[in-house]
């Protein structure tokens, strides 16, 4: 039996950087209708669901369509909210595409699901190679450092690996660095145990929900894309994507 993955968008209607965020208009739809849009371009997923706690959410996106499942408000983070509903989904892989994205390359999805389809791991996620040298010490830049084979050793929001002995707009001519994109790949059965995982120390610390499946002893490996992320954080991030958009239908 061919497996088969799932993509689920977890969406929010109580953001605190930003009201409201996922129903922000972006040229006549919601924000969440164009992640929506992207992730269904995307040619090797089997499904697509909408995760949320809002009736309001709900309806809109029944509205155009979309499958959704309602959720409680009391999940964390992404996460935890596509574990609560897990037993209502099939699926061999679950993607986790984060719900304030609107520009998600359904290309670099793709990538991933034919990566953990020839390579079944634990967990699988996308990274991109860092160029700025500013960009190494910005802590809302997710850093990862990687073994030789790909797998994620840690996440962080420091610098990671910090160069000793060289200033810090040297380091890219020391050590490659590599920033996280916050789409992940879970293997079914190691998101069933995630109700069983004890928060981590981690987890808490750096505010990045992935170090829980690290800090419990999965694998999770990387992959490599050119696609740099853009969430909708404040009302800037939302004015820019409006531009961004509105020269693709120029």
């Amino acid at each position: 039996m061919p497996m088969k993955t799932i993509a689920v968008i977890p969406a929010r209607l109580g953001s605190t950087r930003l009201a409201r965020k996922v129903l922000a208009d972006i040229h006549g739809k919601p924000l969440i209708w164009h992640v929506w849009n992207r992730v269904k371009q995307a040619k090797h997923l089997d499904q697509i669901y909408i995760a949320t706690d809002s009736p309001e959410v709900e309806h809109v996106a029944l509205a155009w369509g979309a499958q959704v499942l309602m959720t409680s408000p009391d999940c964390q983070s992404g996460t935890e909210r596509i574990a609560s509903v897990l037993d209502q989904i099939e699926g061999d892989l679950i993607l986790n595409v984060q719900g304030d994205e609107p520009l998600v390359s359904h290309t670099m999805l793709d990538d991933l699901v034919k990566r953990w389809k020839s390579s079944p791991c634990d967990l699988i996620t996308p990274v991109f190679p860092i160029h700025d040298a500013q960009e190494i010490q910005n802590p809302n830049i997710v850093k990862v450092a990687r073994a030789y084979d790909g797998r994620a050793l840690y996440f962080s929001r420091n610098a990671v690996p910090y160069v000793r002995d060289e200033a810090p707009q040297n380091w890219l001519n020391i050590s490659q660095f590599w920033g996280h994109i916050g789409v992940y790949g879970y293997r079914r059965d190691v998101l069933a145990k995630y109700k069983e995982l004890p928060v981590s120390p981690l987890e808490q610390s750096e505010r990045l929900e992935q170090l829980r499946f690290l800090e419990a002893g999965y694998i999770f490996q990387t992959i490599e894309t050119d696609y740099r992320p853009l969430a909708v954080d404040v009302a800037d991030d939302l004015e820019k994507v409006r531009a961004l958009l509105a020269q693709d239908h120029a």
